[in-house]
């Protein structure tokens, strides 16, 4: 095999490890689409209520008072964050239920300061443990479980059943750093 032939062939498997990366990944969403308990509809509606509200956030300046996030699960949109003022926080509300497709807003936006960057570091390790703990747990669905970590407080949200919800509240209560536990779950 000459020089030219050997860097077509490392060139070809170079490129096709990035179809089979992306053959996987693409099977991988598949299957977590399969398995989670909405809709087709309302998993992709879910999206557009998140990118709608942040859009419209930004049209009306809200994002300069403060930080904001929202997270839809099945149409319920839960908005977290911190603003400067009840005015802000009260207009994030009704932009959200404004939104087609919103069933339901848990507005959990605290009046005062920005927490840190290492707050909410903290709070992305406190909710990645969370989720490994529910996905590890066979009594329940982790897959159907929405984890939201704001200033060590913990936000479920999901399509769950009345045992599923008590043992992922148990689970979540007894992780360090969590300071509260809240239920935005549908109850199946």
């Amino acid at each position: 095999m000459n020089k030219n032939q050997l860097w077509m062939l490392l060139l070809t498997v170079g490129i096709l490890q990035g179809c089979a990366a992306a053959v996987v990944a693409g099977g991988g969403a598949a299957v977590v689409a399969a398995q989670d308990r909405r809709t087709l509809g309302y998993q992709i509606d879910d999206k557009g209520i998140s990118l709608r509200a942040r859009q419209l956030f930004t049209e009306e300046e809200l994002n300069k008072q403060g930080r904001i996030n929202v997270v839809s699960y099945n149409g319920v949109v839960l908005l977290t964050g911190q603003v400067k003022s009840e005015q802000a926080r009260q207009r994030a509300g009704q932009i959200s239920r404004d939104l087609s497709s919103v069933r339901d807003v848990h507005n959990q936006i605290r009046v005062g300061n920005t927490i840190s960057l290492s707050t909410r570091s903290r709070d992305s390790w406190i909710s990645t443990r969370v989720k490994s703990m529910f996905l590890s747990d066979s009594a329940i669905s982790g897959l159907n479980i929405k984890v939201v970590t704001e200033d060590g407080e913990v936000f479920l949200m999901g399509l769950v059943t009345p045992a599923e919800a008590d043992k992922a509240v148990e689970i979540a209560r007894h992780v360090d750093g969590v300071n509260r536990v809240v239920r935005a779950f549908e109850i199946q």
